[in-house]
């Protein structure tokens, strides 16, 4: 799943690690004023890098981003529309850098149109001749989920790694070209909210990206059915209840619990591996279809319809598993539409497996299927 286009795109031709960082900041504009006011004011002054050099300034990396306005409209560089649009957005992000205050969605957009004014200079001087410079346009607050504040400043951090390397910075985060390409590929994509990677596992030679949205994920015993008894056992000593109470490196995991060996931490990772790929599938599902409701079986999912949500879960409709209905009803869950969206939880029922829960989740199936077929005749 892809995001929307964005409007510094024509960037990439001149610089790509510049066009993704202004794509960062279009998507935070209204996610997290303060966020785009504050690397806003990042971008600019890499610009002023790159004109900088390419003028043969003297240009020292202890500059502050005062300093290199001074000299460009000293030395004749910059016209007095473009110095106060690199003042505008100066101040303003010096003012969320180290106020409190609420920053209003208002100041984030006249931020924006003061980068316009920059880019524009930057592009139509530096950039080819032949190259004729959009009209300004107001960013989209989109209807689609938002990037958390926390995800927008690691992808606005690491690109900005990749734009201070590429304007000569020296960043010891990224000395090898393996590190620098694997940051590159991982913020070069517009992920969907929630896909940036925050961290990784690893057991042995082996890696696991842990993307965003997973970040402090319930590990729920009964997705794991080779490592359930295995992750109930660590939740006890409080080692896997949640992703972010795994440690970095799986290796040496068994050891908190008895009776478990190296084995189990093998398997529990090949495990996770398949938990996070159903978990990315199943976000990428509601992202694209927001306001559904979904009952997740594994990799399957079923769309709840408001007719499928109204169906009693008695012996008449469903067949098989009466002592699951029973507990259900003993539960208050009396319809379809009760029950939890994350299928296999129900497998903490007496007497309920796998393919209890399989079963319930084929005969939706059908009921849904039969429902539509009938409604398009």
């Amino acid at each position: 799943m892809k995001m929307d286009n964005y409007y510094y795109h024509f960037l990439e031709q001149m610089n790509k690690e510049l066009a993704f960082v202004a794509r960062e900041l279009e998507h935070s504009i209204f996610a997290s004023p303060r966020t785009m006011l504050t690397h806003a004011r990042v971008f600019v002054e890499t610009i002023l890098l790159l004109v900088m050099k390419e003028e043969e300034l003297p240009s020292k990396i202890s500059l502050t981003l005062i300093e290199r306005i001074d000299t460009l409209n000293d030395n004749g560089y910059i016209t007095i529309e473009v110095r106060d649009a690199l003042h505008s957005v100066r101040m303003l992000g010096n003012q969320a850098a180290h106020d409190t205050r609420k920053f209003r969605y208002s100041e984030a957009l006249q931020s924006w149109e003061a980068v316009y004014v920059i880019v524009r200079w930057y592009v139509e001087t530096y950039g080819p001749i032949e190259f004729i410079f959009p009209e300004y346009q107001d960013p989209a607050a989109k209807g689609q989920e938002f990037y958390d504040i926390s995800e927008i400043e690691i992808r606005l951090g690491a690109l900005e790694q990749l734009l201070n390397a590429s304007v000569g910075k020296h960043d010891k985060n990224l000395e090898s070209d393996e590190k620098r390409k694997s940051v590159a590929e991982e913020t070069s994509d517009p992920l969907p909210p929630g896909f940036t990677t925050i961290r990784k596992l690893v057991y042995k030679k082996m890696e696991l990206e842990i993307p965003y949205f997973l970040r402090d994920a319930f590990l729920l015993p009964q997705r794991f059915e080779r490592s359930e008894m295995f992750l109930i056992r660590l939740g006890a000593e409080q080692q896997a209840r949640i992703m972010s109470e795994l440690p970095n490196n799986l290796e040496g995991l068994s050891t908190h619990v008895k009776r478990y060996k190296a084995k189990n931490e093998e398997i529990l990772f090949e495990e996770l591996e398949v938990f996070i790929e159903e978990e990315k599938q199943r976000r990428e599902i509601m992202l694209d279809r927001p306001g559904e409701l979904f009952f997740f079986f594994k990799e399957e999912y079923l769309v709840v319809t408001e007719e499928l949500a109204k169906l009693a879960l008695n012996e008449d409709i469903f067949s098989g598993f009466p002592s699951l209905l029973k507990q259900l009803r003993k539960d208050q869950m009396v319809t379809v539409g009760q029950l939890p969206k994350e299928l296999v939880i129900l497998a903490k029922y007496d007497n309920v497996g796998i393919g209890t829960i399989k079963s319930l989740f084929e005969q939706m199936k059908q009921i849904q299927t039969t429902s539509t077929t009938a409604a398009v005749n």
